[in-house]
Protein backbone atom coordinates (compact mmCIF):
# COMPACT_ATOMS: atom_id res chain seq x y z
CA UNK A 1 0.00 0.00 0.00
CA UNK A 2 1.45 3.60 -0.64
CA UNK A 3 1.82 5.71 1.69
CA UNK A 4 -0.22 8.40 0.26
CA UNK A 5 -2.97 5.91 0.84
CA UNK A 6 -2.18 4.95 4.01
CA UNK A 7 -2.43 8.62 4.70
CA UNK A 8 -5.84 9.29 3.91
CA UNK A 9 -7.09 6.17 5.69
CA UNK A 10 -5.62 7.45 8.88
CA UNK A 11 -6.67 11.20 8.74
CA UNK A 12 -7.83 11.17 12.40
CA UNK A 13 -4.59 9.82 13.88
CA UNK A 14 -2.34 12.62 11.64
CA UNK A 15 -5.14 15.08 12.86
CA UNK A 16 -4.57 13.69 16.97
CA UNK A 17 -1.13 13.50 16.57
CA UNK A 18 -0.60 17.02 15.04
CA UNK A 19 -2.84 18.36 18.06
CA UNK A 20 -0.88 16.72 20.34
CA UNK A 21 2.90 18.34 18.75
CA UNK A 22 1.23 21.57 19.05
CA UNK A 23 -0.27 21.37 22.10
CA UNK A 24 3.19 20.36 23.55
CA UNK A 25 4.96 23.50 21.96
CA UNK A 26 5.94 25.70 24.80
CA UNK A 27 5.10 28.63 22.67
CA UNK A 28 1.68 27.87 21.76
CA UNK A 29 -0.37 31.50 22.02
CA UNK A 30 -3.61 30.19 23.71
CA UNK A 31 -4.04 33.84 24.15
CA UNK A 32 -4.67 34.60 20.59
CA UNK A 33 -6.18 31.28 19.32
CA UNK A 34 -8.56 28.62 21.30
CA UNK A 35 -7.95 25.38 21.00
CA UNK A 36 -11.14 24.34 19.23
CA UNK A 37 -10.55 27.11 16.68
CA UNK A 38 -6.72 25.36 16.18
CA UNK A 39 -8.19 21.99 15.97
CA UNK A 40 -11.12 23.56 13.22
CA UNK A 41 -8.04 25.38 11.83
CA UNK A 42 -5.61 22.44 11.70
CA UNK A 43 -8.92 19.80 10.62
CA UNK A 44 -9.00 21.95 7.10
CA UNK A 45 -5.91 22.19 6.14
CA UNK A 46 -5.26 18.13 6.83
CA UNK A 47 -8.29 17.33 5.08
CA UNK A 48 -7.41 19.73 2.23
CA UNK A 49 -3.72 18.11 1.79
CA UNK A 50 -4.12 14.56 2.43
CA UNK A 51 -8.21 14.42 0.17
CA UNK A 52 -5.54 15.54 -3.11
CA UNK A 53 -2.15 13.73 -2.16
CA UNK A 54 -1.55 11.14 -4.81
CA UNK A 55 2.10 9.89 -6.39
CA UNK A 56 1.59 12.01 -9.30
CA UNK A 57 1.18 15.62 -7.51
CA UNK A 58 3.81 14.67 -4.32
CA UNK A 59 6.75 15.87 -5.90
CA UNK A 60 5.17 18.97 -7.07
CA UNK A 61 3.99 21.56 -4.84
CA UNK A 62 2.42 23.94 -6.95
CA UNK A 63 0.48 21.66 -8.44
CA UNK A 64 -3.47 22.75 -9.20
CA UNK A 65 -4.30 20.17 -6.86
CA UNK A 66 -2.76 21.69 -4.05
CA UNK A 67 -4.61 25.20 -4.85
CA UNK A 68 -6.86 24.84 -1.64
CA UNK A 69 -3.64 23.92 0.51
CA UNK A 70 -2.11 27.02 -0.85
CA UNK A 71 -4.90 28.93 -0.19
CA UNK A 72 -5.49 27.85 3.74
CA UNK A 73 -1.53 28.31 4.21
CA UNK A 74 -2.06 31.81 2.64
CA UNK A 75 -4.88 32.95 5.16
CA UNK A 76 -3.44 31.28 8.06
CA UNK A 77 0.16 33.38 7.59
CA UNK A 78 -1.56 36.45 6.94
CA UNK A 79 -3.88 36.32 9.77
CA UNK A 80 -1.11 35.19 12.81
CA UNK A 81 1.27 38.06 11.14
CA UNK A 82 -1.60 40.50 12.01
CA UNK A 83 -2.64 38.90 14.88
CA UNK A 84 1.44 39.13 16.35
CA UNK A 85 2.53 35.53 16.13
CA UNK A 86 6.26 35.43 15.90
CA UNK A 87 7.68 33.95 12.86
CA UNK A 88 9.04 30.69 14.66
CA UNK A 89 5.08 30.75 16.06
CA UNK A 90 3.90 30.49 12.08
CA UNK A 91 6.70 27.81 11.24
CA UNK A 92 6.18 25.25 14.21
CA UNK A 93 2.54 25.18 13.01
CA UNK A 94 3.44 23.67 9.71
CA UNK A 95 6.56 21.90 10.84
CA UNK A 96 4.98 20.13 13.88
CA UNK A 97 3.01 18.51 10.35
CA UNK A 98 5.64 17.51 8.80
CA UNK A 99 6.70 15.65 12.26
CA UNK A 100 2.95 13.75 12.26
CA UNK A 101 2.77 12.94 8.86
CA UNK A 102 6.64 11.14 8.72
CA UNK A 103 5.37 9.61 12.18
CA UNK A 104 2.19 8.22 10.42
CA UNK A 105 3.95 7.04 7.34
CA UNK A 106 6.77 5.33 9.46
CA UNK A 107 3.76 3.50 11.11
CA UNK A 108 1.98 2.15 7.82
CA UNK A 109 5.02 0.89 6.08
CA UNK A 110 7.59 -1.95 7.07
CA UNK A 111 9.37 -1.64 3.63
CA UNK A 112 12.61 0.73 4.74
CA UNK A 113 13.14 1.22 1.17
CA UNK A 114 9.65 2.68 0.52
CA UNK A 115 9.07 4.24 3.16
CA UNK A 116 12.42 6.14 3.16
CA UNK A 117 11.46 7.26 -0.12
CA UNK A 118 8.41 7.91 0.53
CA UNK A 119 9.58 10.19 3.92
CA UNK A 120 11.84 12.11 1.50
CA UNK A 121 8.97 13.20 -0.92
CA UNK A 122 6.33 14.27 2.06
CA UNK A 123 9.38 15.98 3.22
CA UNK A 124 10.54 18.35 0.35
CA UNK A 125 6.72 18.79 -0.04
CA UNK A 126 6.03 20.12 3.06
CA UNK A 127 9.55 22.00 3.26
CA UNK A 128 8.35 24.04 0.27
CA UNK A 129 4.58 24.47 2.07
CA UNK A 130 7.24 25.97 5.19
CA UNK A 131 8.58 28.16 2.35
CA UNK A 132 5.17 29.67 1.07
CA UNK A 133 3.90 29.99 4.71
CA UNK A 134 7.11 31.86 5.94
CA UNK A 135 7.01 34.00 2.81
CA UNK A 136 3.03 34.84 2.98
CA UNK A 137 3.86 35.34 6.72
CA UNK A 138 6.66 38.02 5.90
CA UNK A 139 4.61 39.70 3.15
CA UNK A 140 1.95 40.12 5.79
CA UNK A 141 4.16 41.93 8.16
CA UNK A 142 5.71 43.99 5.33
CA UNK A 143 2.21 45.25 4.97
CA UNK A 144 1.55 45.77 8.66
CA UNK A 145 5.12 47.96 9.43
CA UNK A 146 3.99 49.60 6.08
CA UNK A 147 0.17 50.70 7.32
CA UNK A 148 2.10 51.87 10.73
CA UNK A 149 4.54 53.88 9.34
CA UNK A 150 2.06 55.72 6.97
CA UNK A 151 -0.10 56.07 9.73
CA UNK A 152 3.14 57.48 12.25
CA UNK A 153 4.04 59.66 9.47
CA UNK A 154 0.84 61.23 9.64
CA UNK A 155 0.80 61.55 13.15
CA UNK A 156 4.41 62.96 13.57
CA UNK A 157 3.97 65.97 10.89
CA UNK A 158 0.86 67.83 12.25
CA UNK A 159 0.14 71.45 10.63
CA UNK A 160 -1.26 73.78 13.56
CA UNK A 161 -2.63 76.95 12.99
CA UNK A 162 -1.29 79.07 16.38
CA UNK A 163 -3.12 82.31 14.78
CA UNK A 164 -5.07 83.19 12.06
CA UNK A 165 -2.96 83.49 9.34
CA UNK A 166 -0.15 81.43 10.85
CA UNK A 167 0.71 78.08 10.56
CA UNK A 168 3.39 75.60 12.32
CA UNK A 169 4.37 72.29 11.45
CA UNK A 170 6.87 70.94 13.95
CA UNK A 171 8.94 68.32 12.30
CA UNK A 172 10.61 65.59 14.74
CA UNK A 173 12.57 62.94 12.99
CA UNK A 174 14.69 62.76 9.86
CA UNK A 175 13.18 63.67 6.69
CA UNK A 176 13.71 61.50 3.85
CA UNK A 177 11.55 61.86 0.57
CA UNK A 178 8.76 60.33 1.47
CA UNK A 179 8.09 62.26 4.67
CA UNK A 180 8.38 65.54 2.93
CA UNK A 181 6.05 64.91 0.35
CA UNK A 182 3.64 64.30 3.31
CA UNK A 183 4.68 67.41 4.96
CA UNK A 184 4.41 69.17 1.78
CA UNK A 185 0.77 67.52 1.24
CA UNK A 186 -0.40 68.72 4.71
CA UNK A 187 0.70 71.76 4.68
CA UNK A 188 -0.23 72.78 1.19
CA UNK A 189 -3.21 71.52 1.86
CA UNK A 190 -3.70 73.68 5.40
CA UNK A 191 -2.99 76.85 3.34
CA UNK A 192 -5.44 76.77 1.29
CA UNK A 193 -8.26 75.77 3.80
CA UNK A 194 -7.26 78.36 6.33
CA UNK A 195 -5.93 81.27 3.77
CA UNK A 196 -2.74 81.39 6.12
CA UNK A 197 0.53 83.67 4.92
CA UNK A 198 2.65 82.31 6.47
CA UNK A 199 4.08 78.95 7.67
CA UNK A 200 6.66 78.08 10.14
CA UNK A 201 8.96 74.91 9.55
CA UNK A 202 10.34 74.04 13.36
CA UNK A 203 13.61 71.61 13.07
CA UNK A 204 14.47 71.55 16.38
CA UNK A 205 13.40 67.54 16.68
CA UNK A 206 15.17 66.92 13.62
CA UNK A 207 18.52 65.48 14.86
CA UNK A 208 21.21 66.32 12.04
CA UNK A 209 20.69 68.16 8.70
CA UNK A 210 22.95 67.28 5.86
CA UNK A 211 22.36 68.27 2.47
CA UNK A 212 19.60 65.58 1.77
CA UNK A 213 17.83 67.09 4.63
CA UNK A 214 18.36 70.84 3.30
CA UNK A 215 16.77 70.11 0.05
CA UNK A 216 13.89 68.80 1.31
CA UNK A 217 13.30 71.63 3.64
CA UNK A 218 14.43 73.82 0.50
CA UNK A 219 11.44 72.00 -1.64
CA UNK A 220 9.35 72.64 1.27
CA UNK A 221 10.08 76.02 1.25
CA UNK A 222 9.64 76.75 -2.79
CA UNK A 223 6.07 74.91 -2.88
CA UNK A 224 4.65 76.79 -0.09
CA UNK A 225 6.08 80.31 -1.38
CA UNK A 226 4.04 79.12 -4.61
CA UNK A 227 0.98 79.17 -2.88
CA UNK A 228 1.73 82.42 -1.75
CA UNK A 229 2.49 82.16 2.06
CA UNK A 230 6.07 83.04 3.24
CA UNK A 231 7.84 80.53 5.04
CA UNK A 232 10.21 80.70 8.20
CA UNK A 233 12.40 78.09 9.38
CA UNK A 234 12.86 77.92 13.00
CA UNK A 235 14.78 75.38 15.38
CA UNK A 236 18.40 76.18 13.89
CA UNK A 237 20.63 75.24 16.59
CA UNK A 238 24.14 75.98 16.76
CA UNK A 239 25.46 72.28 15.66
CA UNK A 240 23.29 72.48 12.46
CA UNK A 241 24.22 76.28 12.01
CA UNK A 242 27.76 74.62 11.52
CA UNK A 243 26.80 71.78 9.76
CA UNK A 244 24.76 74.06 7.17
CA UNK A 245 27.81 76.59 6.41
CA UNK A 246 30.34 73.63 6.44
CA UNK A 247 28.37 71.85 3.37
CA UNK A 248 28.09 75.12 1.72
CA UNK A 249 23.80 75.56 1.71
CA UNK A 250 22.59 78.93 0.74
CA UNK A 251 19.83 79.55 3.10
CA UNK A 252 20.31 83.27 2.31
CA UNK A 253 16.75 84.01 0.76
CA UNK A 254 14.91 81.67 3.75
CA UNK A 255 13.95 83.83 6.93
CA UNK A 256 15.84 81.47 9.43
CA UNK A 257 15.15 81.89 13.69
CA UNK A 258 16.61 80.38 16.41
CA UNK A 259 13.67 78.82 17.98
CA UNK A 260 9.98 78.56 17.34
CA UNK A 261 9.09 81.91 20.03
CA UNK A 262 11.42 84.01 17.92
CA UNK A 263 9.86 82.66 14.37
CA UNK A 264 6.46 82.92 15.88
CA UNK A 265 7.28 86.58 17.27
CA UNK A 266 8.67 87.54 13.78
CA UNK A 267 5.81 86.24 11.90
CA UNK A 268 2.88 88.45 14.06
CA UNK A 269 5.19 91.29 13.98
CA UNK A 270 4.91 90.38 9.52
CA UNK A 271 1.12 90.82 10.35
CA UNK A 272 1.35 93.62 11.75
CA UNK A 273 0.38 91.57 15.18
CA UNK A 274 1.67 92.65 19.09
CA UNK A 275 1.05 90.91 22.23
CA UNK A 276 1.11 92.66 25.30
CA UNK A 277 2.21 91.09 28.52
CA UNK A 278 -1.18 92.86 30.36
CA UNK A 279 -0.84 93.77 34.47
CA UNK A 280 -3.63 91.86 36.09
CA UNK A 281 -4.55 93.89 39.00
CA UNK A 282 -6.14 91.49 42.22
CA UNK A 283 -8.58 93.61 44.17
CA UNK A 284 -7.22 93.71 48.11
Amino acid sequence: MSVNIALKKRKSEILELWMKNQLADSGLREDLISNDELRAQSEELVNALVDNLNENNINNSDSPDFDKVIELLGGISISRARQGYSPRETGNFILSLKEALLEISKRSSSNVNELFEESMKLSRLLDNFTILTFETFIQGREEIILRQTSEITDISTPVIKVWDGILVLPIIGTLDSARTQVVMENLLQEIVETGSSIAILDISGVPTVDSLVAQHLLKTVSATRLMGADCIISGIRPEIAQTIVHLGIDLSQIITKASLASALQYALKSLKLEVRKVAVFKPE
